[in-house]
C-alpha cells in the first residue's frame, strides 16, 4: 500500500484532480477536506504521510491549517497549493512549516515531484 495523502481544497474539482493524479501513481487518499478546520480533524484521525493544502479557503485557510496541523504534529509533511500571484502567501506558508508548494493550474509532474521530494526528505515516520 502506498503512502497516505490528505487532500485539502475548497474546490471539489481540484480535490478530484489531485486525487486522480496521486491514486494512479500508487498513493492512497485517506481523506478530502474543503477547509483546514476539517483537515485538522481528518489529520488527527488518519495521520497521513502528506497533506496537500490550498492556501485560500473559506472558514479556515491554508496558512492557519499548516500551523494547526504542525501544532498537533510537528513532523507533518504539508505541500501548499496556490494560484499564480500568491508568492507572499506561499512564503508565509513555508515559514509556518509547509515543506513545498505547487502552483495552480496543476501539472501532474510537478505534483508528483513535490510529493516525492517531501516524502524522501522526511524519511519514514
Amino acid at each position: 500500500m502506498g503512502k497516505k495523502i490528505l487532500i485539502v481544497d475548497d474546490a471539489a474539482f481540484m480535490r478530484m484532480m489531485i486525487k486522480n493524479i496521486v491514486t494512479k501513481n500508487g498513493y492512497e487518499v485517506v481523506g478530502e477536506a474543503e477547509n483546514a478546520r476539517v483537515a485538522l480533524q481528518l489529520y488527527q484521525e488518519h495521520k497521513p504521510d502528506l497533506v496537500t493544502m490550498d492556501i485560500t479557503m473559506p472558514e479556515m485557510g491554508g496558512i492557519d491549517g499548516v500551523k494547526a496541523i504542525r501544532g498537533f504534529d510537528p513532523t507533518a509533511n504539508i505541500i501548499m497549493c496556490s494560484a499564480m500571484g500568491q508568492q507572499a502567501m506561499v512564503m508565509e506558508a513555508i515559514q509556518a512549516g509547509a515543506k513545498d508548494f505547487i502552483v495552480k493550474p496543476f501539472q501532474q509532474d510537478r505534483i508528483l515531484q513535490a510529493i516525492e521530494r517531501v516524502l524522501s526528505r522526511a524519511g519514514n515516520k
